[in-house]
């Protein structure tokens, strides 16, 4: 995969405890636009913002497997989720779930990679066009990608590799190590650090971290704090001059989000 066009990540999923409670959470933290996609069988909620989608939201229970912590996930475009299925595996990371089909919307496998953290590979229907899609910057989008692992460079290797990534600027962090930046598809980008010593292994880590981006930070972080959710870090200034605020939901999932000012 590594001589193929850039792939980032085209789609965010929550699967949670709670689906109407995460649905007014992230309505209210975000700004969210959240409709039912009408999915046969099982509520699956789409959200997004100024009629253009970005990720969907379900329940454990509904996919009969009620009582898993709530978590993040996202979805790496590939255009043979197959083939790529098995360069990853071969290139050290794991198979958690086969290539299955969603008819009328595409074929996607559940993966971890070297480290552990989990990815999805999601190849698109071709029929129809691409679907238009926030920019990075812009109210409701996911406008920053963060993974926090064992061996960040290694993980580096791994993804610039197999999804044509480029390095941005490094940042020194002092004692917590390199904080490296990357670019991935159509401006989008992220950065990798190593997990602080002592938490390899549990529950904080390797993990995909989003960031979502909000107009105003010290609103978002009162509307989070209002809604049930927790701030865990900020709001907070970093290079560059954005605001982050990282935290969980109500259900306990772990995101964040990001603003210009």
């Amino acid at each position: 995969m590594g001589d193929k066009a850039v792939s980032g990540f085209v789609w965010y999923e929550l699967m949670t405890s709670d689906l109407d409670a995460a649905v007014a959470f992230y309505r209210d933290a975000v700004g969210w636009d959240v409709r039912d996609s009408g999915m046969p069988g099982m509520r699956y909620m789409i959200f997004g913002k100024g009629g253009k989608d970005v990720g969907g939201m379900s329940s454990w229970a509904d996919m009969g497997q009620a009582g898993k912590p709530p978590k993040w996930v996202g979805h790496l475009f590939t255009p043979d989720v197959d083939a790529a299925t098995a360069a990853v595996v071969a290139d050290g990371g794991q198979q958690w779930r086969a290539p299955q089909d969603i008819p009328g919307v595409g074929r996607f496998s559940v993966m971890s990679d070297p480290q552990g953290a989990e990815i999805l590979l999601f190849q698109p229907s071709q029929t129809g066009d691409a679907p238009s899609r926030l920019r990075p910057q812009e109210p409701g989008a996911v406008g920053w990608h963060e993974l926090a692992t064992t061996d960040w460079e290694r993980a580096w290797e791994f993804y610039s590799r197999h999804f044509g990534w480029t390095k941005s600027v490094a940042v020194d962090m002092g004692p917590t190590g390199t904080y490296q930046t990357f670019t991935m598809d159509e401006g989008s980008g992220g950065g990798m650090m190593n997990l602080p010593p002592g938490v390899e292994g549990n529950s904080m880590g390797p993990a995909w971290l989003f960031y979502f981006t909000v107009e105003d930070i010290q609103r978002a972080a009162q509307e989070v704090r209002n809604s049930g959710g927790t701030v865990t870090h900020g709001p907070a200034q970093v290079p560059g001059g954005g605001w982050i605020v990282q935290g969980t939901d109500p259900q306990g999932a772990a995101f964040a989000v990001t603003a210009a000012k």
